[in-house]
């Protein structure tokens, strides 16, 4: 980075502030506690489930994918979470321990309140086989290339002072998988990608940054016309904080933000780690045992509401076996189009067979291990392939294969407690560490003049309400995106200026992100794919 982009202004805020014996006290009470009970959830689920014991190499498999998973969380945490407290910090309105200290616990929150939805849309992006067989080699290499990648390339950008995309990062990492497990099986590479699904997550990564920037300014220019009072458009003078009012509004955007950036962001790793726990004990985790036998009449009773439906689209096509049928599935999902009346014909059949196997015993708990990944595979199958028929049925058609299709989404598609307990811990210690760097660049180098509480508040609402309002839809925006491009958006609105040098190298970072994380985890995977 330039000298001109190091910044014309130089703060006065005193980053080397160290937490209080007290505090040290409680974050290890939290994180002893935390880790306590996320490995007593681990072993109940793994215990109730009827698991034999692992093997010594599979629960070393399962510990290394663990560690690397919540290790992508808490890289994510110091790399994402320092454009939350650079505001409250500049602004003086907390010291910088207690801002870490105060997002990191908001992040913790967040995940624990998150619904998941972001968790599975980031694993619709995943080679279908790839995820049917997640517990062979190559799925193994799949998991561990793509977090090794956006680890690396994360600690790349951070290191530079780049506040950089989190999640540009993961989905150029599943999307090099996804392209190199074509290119390895001597297809064109282009069906190992879900497009449809990732040109959505696409339009969420590029249109957040706009959003953040002109959303930001406006509301600046907003408060300014209706709160006419002076002070809140001045940057700090000297080390004294703000008055009280402005400081309460400005840890209220700082929190907010935080809390909207875990619930958002934490989902990744969640999601991730399913899939690991999925190929190392399937029988505890590729099917929801939280789900009771009192459920199981709703499900067969939609199961045959739905079997009606495809009846009536079938089109005299044979009826295949289970096999057949599952092989007719996978086509269409890789095609990403239903093959007419046979692939009503495959619906019909494995809708059938997975109806027979939860009636015969019960409930989802109470599968036989023998056959949890089979019966889980086929939901999965037969959820992706729904997904495909839309427009050819009616209104009646559409509600009972949506109401089917939300039965085997729950059955398969759920995150336990202790998972979102450790990723929450994991998330909010890399908060509380590594923040420097990117904060000096969001609360110095961006704007040529220091950033003013008005300034600070205004890009913290607009990211805070973007963040949430993609959480509730399922798309995993980006904190970096919208935080960062809101101060250049305040201080675009406010005349202040723009260190253009810094501008152009955030903006190459966020342009290399994508093809640089695909190139990392296509070439980690070629390699452990190989190996393992």
């Amino acid at each position: 980075m330039s000298d001109a982009a190091m910044g014309s202004h130089s703060s006065s805020v005193h980053m080397q502030s160290k937490p209080t014996g007290t505090a040290l006290i409680i974050l290890l009470l939290v994180l002893a506690l935390g880790i306590g009970y996320a490995l007593r959830g681990l072993i109940t689920d793994i215990t109730s489930a009827g698991t034999p014991p692992l093997a010594i190499g599979a629960f070393v498999l399962l510990g290394v994918a663990l560690l690397i998973a919540l290790g992508f969380e808490f890289v994510n945490g110091f790399h994402d979470t320092a454009n939350a407290v650079a505001t409250v910090i500049y602004t003086r309105s907390l010291a910088p321990t207690a801002a870490v200290i105060l997002s990191g616990s908001l992040n913790l929150l967040g995940v624990l309140w998150s619904s998941g939805t972001v968790a599975f849309g980031i694993i619709s992006l995943l080679p279908v086989e790839l995820i049917l067989h997640v517990g062979t080699g190559a799925g193994y290499a799949m998991i561990f290339s793509l977090l090794i990648a956006a680890i690396i390339w994360n600690l790349g950008t951070w290191w530079r002072g780049l506040p950089a995309s989190s999640s540009h990062t993961l989905v150029g990492s599943i999307i090099g998988v996804g392209l190199a497990n074509q290119l390895l099986a001597g297809r064109s590479g282009v069906s190992g990608v879900d497009w449809s699904q990732a040109g959505k997550v696409f339009e969420a990564l590029i249109f957040s940054p706009l959003v953040g920037f002109a959303l930001s300014g406006l509301l600046l220019l907003l408060l300014k016309f209706l709160i006419r009072i002076p002070a809140l458009y001045k940057a700090p003078e000297g080390n004294a904080p703000p008055p009280l009012w402005i400081r309460a509004i400005l840890v209220l955007t700082c929190s907010s933000v935080s809390f909207a950036h875990g619930s958002n962001d934490g989902q990744k790793g969640m999601g991730l780690i399913m899939l690991i726990l999925i190929g190392v004990v399937p029988t505890a985790f590729a099917l929801n045992h939280a789900m009771p036998a009192s459920a199981t009449p709703g499900f067969i009773a939609a199961t045959t509401q739905a079997e009606m439906v495809f009846q009536a689209h079938v089109g005299g096509a044979p009826i295949p076996n289970a096999t057949a049928a599952r092989a007719a599935l996978e086509t269409a999902v890789e095609k990403r189009a239903l093959q007419g009346g046979a692939s009503w014909a495959a619906l019909d059949a494995i809708a059938a067979d997975i109806a027979d196997q939860v009636q015969t015993h019960g409930s989802m708990g109470s599968i036989p291990a023998a056959a949890v990944s089979n019966v889980r595979n086929d939901m999965y199958l037969t959820a992706q392939t729904l997904k495909l028929g839309g427009a050819a049925l009616t209104g009646t058609e559409k509600t009972n294969v949506a109401a089917y299709s939300r039965l085997l989404t729950r059955s398969t598609q759920f995150i336990p407690p202790w998972v979102k307990v450790a990723v929450a811990i994991a998330l909010g210690l890399g908060t509380m560490v590594g923040w420097k760097r990117i904060v000096v660049t969001v609360g110095e180098k961006i704007g040529k003049t220091h950033l003013t509480y008005g300034q600070g508040a205004a890009a913290e609402i607009v990211a805070a309400i973007t963040i949430m309002a993609a959480d509730r839809f399922g798309l995993p925006v980006s904190t970096t995106h919208i935080l960062s491009s809101g101060i250049a958006g305040t201080m675009a609105a406010n005349g202040s200026g723009l260190q253009w040098d810094t501008v152009r190298d955030i903006a190459l970072a966020w342009i290399l992100t994508l093809p640089c994380a695909m190139l990392l985890s296509g070439v980690l995977f070629t390699i452990l794919r190989s190996v393992l």
